[in-house]
C-alpha cells in the first residue's frame, strides 16, 4: 500500500484515477480548486483537500509523507489557453513547476516520482503520421506550448534535482463523468448530449479531421503503471490507441446507438484546430508494456448506458 497526491482529482480523468488507486488499496489525497472539477466525483475514501496547485506552502504540506504525485491538474483547452494565455500559463507551466519543485523534498528531504499529464497538443499539425515521440515537437497554441514545456522542465526535475518524472501525452480522452457542458469538454460528450436532447451535431470544417480516441479507464490504468517506470532521465509517452477516426465517422457509431437522426450542421473550421492527432503506441508498449484495451465501439456503448443512467 502507498500514499499519493492526486492534483485534479475531482475533474473527469483524476476522479478515475483516485478510483482506481483506491481500488488497489492505496492512500490518496486529493487536491482540487473545483473550477472544473466535482466534489462529488472523489470517492468518500480519498481525502479532500480544496486549493491551488500554484499555493506552493499547500502543495509542499501535502506531498510531504507521500510516495508519489500524480499531477492531472490544468485547464485543458486549447482554445481558452489562446484566450487566457496567462492565466493559463500561470495554472498549466507555473503550477507544473510547483509541483516538480515540491516534490525535491517530500520524502523526509529525498525527492518523490510525479507522474504527470501532458498531451498531444505538443505535436502540433504535424503530418508526420502515426505521432512518434520521435518527432520534433511544434505546438500551434499556448496550451501546447506549456505541455511542452512541462516536459522541458521535467528533464530539470531529473538532471538538476533528481527528481524521478513519467510524462503521458493524452491524446483524446473520453468516458463518464465528461461534463459535456464544460467549455473543455471533448467532441465525444459534447455529440452525446446533443443526441441525447435531438439537437443537431455542429461540425467544424469537413468533418475529416482525425483524433485519437482513449476510454478514461484506460488512461488511469497508464497512470498507474507509469509510476513505477518514473526516472531522472523524463522518459515521456504517448497515452492513445493509434487509430484515427475523423468525426464524421465518430457521427456513424454514435447516432446508432440513440436511435434517431439528427441534422449534422457544418461550420467554419475552427482557428489553429489541428487536423490530424493519431499517436504512435510503440513506446508505451515498450516502455510500460502497456497499450488501450477499450475500442471506441465498446467505449462509446459504456458512455452511453453512463448517460441513460443519469437523470
Amino acid at each position: 500500500m502507498a500514499k499519493y497526491l492526486v492534483t485534479g482529482g475531482a475533474g473527469f480523468i483524476g476522479s478515475h484515477l483516485v478510483s482506481a488507486l483506491l481500488a488497489k488499496k492505496h492512500d490518496v489525497i486529493v487536491l482540487d480548486n473545483l473550477l472544473t472539477g466535482k466534489i462529488e466525483n472523489v470517492p468518500e475514501e480519498a481525502h479532500f483537500v480544496l486549493g491551488s496547485i500554484c499555493d506552493a506552502p499547500l502543495v509542499k504540506k501535502l506531498l510531504e509523507g507521500t510516495d508519489g504525485c500524480f499531477h492531472l491538474a490544468a485547464i485543458p483547452s486549447v482554445l481558452k489557453a489562446n484566450e487566457a494565455w496567462l492565466d493559463t500559463h500561470q495554472i498549466n507551466l507555473a503550477g507544473t513547476i510547483t509541483i516538480f519543485d515540491a516534490a525535491r523534498t517530500a520524502n523526509k528531504g529525498c525527492p518523490v516520482p510525479v507522474v504527470y499529464a501532458s498531451s498531444a497538443a505538443v505535436y502540433g499539425d504535424n503530418t508526420d503520421l502515426p505521432l512518434s515521440e520521435s518527432c520534433q515537437p511544434t505546438p500551434v497554441g499556448a496550451y501546447g506550448v506549456d505541455k511542452f514545456a512541462c516536459e522541458l522542465h521535467a528533464r530539470v526535475a531529473g538532471i538538476v534535482h533528481k527528481v524521478p518524472t513519467y510524462g503521458l501525452r493524452f491524446f483524446n480522452v473520453y468516458g463518464p463523468r465528461q461534463d459535456p457542458n464544460s467549455p473543455y469538454t471533448g467532441v465525444i460528450s459534447i455529440f452525446m448530449d446533443r443526441l441525447k436532447q435531438k439537437q443537431p451535431l455542429f461540425v467544424y470544417g469537413d468533418g475529416k479531421q482525425t483524433r485519437d480516441f482513449i476510454f478514461v479507464r484506460d488512461i488511469a490504468n497508464f497512470c498507474i503503471e507509469a509510476m513505477s517506470h518514473a526516472a531522472v532521465d523524463a522518459p515521456v509517452s504517448n497515452a492513445c490507441c493509434g487509430k484515427g477516426v475523423s468525426i464524421l465517422e465518430l457521427t456513424e457509431i454514435l447516432i446508432p446507438l440513440f436511435g434517431h437522426q439528427v441534422e449534422i450542421i457544418f461550420k467554419p473550421p475552427r482557428i489553429g484546430e489541428v487536423y490530424h492527432s493519431v499517436g504512435d503506441v510503440s513506446l508505451a508498449i515498450e516502455q510500460l508494456g502497456m497499450r488501450a484495451q477499450t475500442d471506441l465501439a465498446t467505449g462509446l456503448a459504456e458512455l452511453h448506458a453512463y448517460q441513460e443512467s443519469m437523470p
